[in-house]
Formats: structure tokens, C-alpha cells, sequence
């Protein structure tokens, strides 16, 4: 494959806009900072779409950029990840919602965007792989021992509200 058109990454920012935004908010802690990682991101990327090699999916490429240019907005603007958003709850259940974010929050930094790139923006784990620069098998992975840290953190929740 050759040279992306800005076409291409017009559409692809279009269709996916909602989805990067949602992740690039989970990182940045602000949906204000997650949309300027999204728009900051396809700067980069129609700046060097020529680059584009076609070494994986061009998904991989677009989610890899904005994962990285929304972690490099978090440390210039607050430091990585130091606070949880609060937002309100659509369903009634905010301090659940706040406790379970604040969870995934606590994640180690592979397993807390392998988490956000597989339940929020519906990835799968090939192009988890790809964003994250690791094999499909270490996605998995990862993924386990995230799941593992959230249902052992959930437990002693549980526990100390008995």
C-alpha cells in the first residue's frame, strides 16, 4: 500500500472520531484534552501520511498516534494520569461509576490502555498489538492481569463494605 490520501484520513477521522476521543479523554483525564489529542494527532498524521509503510492495519497507525499524542498532552499538561475524571452518571449510579473509573485509573499503564483500547474503542487484539507495540499474545496477556487487578481490587471493595 502506498501514501495515504488525506481523503483517506478525512474518512477514517469521521467514522472514528467518537471512539479516539473516548480513549484519548480515559488517558488525558478531560474529553476538552482528549478531542485536541484526537485533532493534534491527525495533524501529525496528514503531516506524514507519505511515511505510512503499510507494516499493519492504518487503524493501528491512526490509534497508535493518538494514544501517543494524548499521553504526551497528560504529562505536559498535569502529569500522566493524575486525576479521575468526575463526570455524572447517566444511570443513577455515579459513585459506582467514579469507584469502578477510579479502578481502571489505578491500572498499570499497559494494562489500563490495553483495557480502554479493547472495551472502549472495540479493538481487537491484533490492533491492540499494533497501537501498543506488542505481540497479540501479550495483549491477552495483559489483558488477564488486568482483569485479574480489577476483579481482585472489586473483591476488596466488596469485602470492606460487608
Amino acid at each position: 500500500m502506498g501514501a495515504l490520501s488525506a481523503a483517506d484520513l478525512e474518512q477514517l477521522y469521521r467514522r472514528d472520531f467518537r471512539h479516539l476521543v473516548r480513549v484519548a479523554t480515559a488517558v488525558t483525564r478531560s474529553e476538552a484534552a482528549g478531542a485536541e489529542a484526537v485533532q493534534e494527532a491527525f495533524l501529525r498524521l496528514l503531516r506524514s501520511r507519505e511515511s505510512y509503510r503499510g507494516e499493519g492495519p492504518v487503524e493501528a497507525w491512526v490509534w497508535r498516534t493518538v494514544v501517543n499524542e494524548a499521553k504526551r498532552l497528560a504529562a505536559r499538561e498535569q502529569g500522566a494520569l493524575a486525576a479521575v475524571p468526575e463526570e455524572p452518571s447517566v444511570n443513577g449510579s455515579g459513585s459506582r461509576d467514579a469507584a469502578t473509573r477510579a479502578l481502571v485509573a489505578a491500572l498499570p499503564e499497559r494494562q489500563r490502555l490495553a483495557v480502554f483500547l479493547r472495551y472502549y474503542a472495540d479493538l481487537d487484539y491484533r490492533t491492540i498489538g499494533h497501537v501498543l507495540g506488542i505481540e497479540t499474545g501479550t495483549v491477552s496477556a495483559t489483558l488477564a492481569a488486568a482483569h485479574e487487578r480489577l476483579r481482585g481490587a472489586i473483591e476488596g471493595v466488596l469485602d470492606d463494605a460487608s
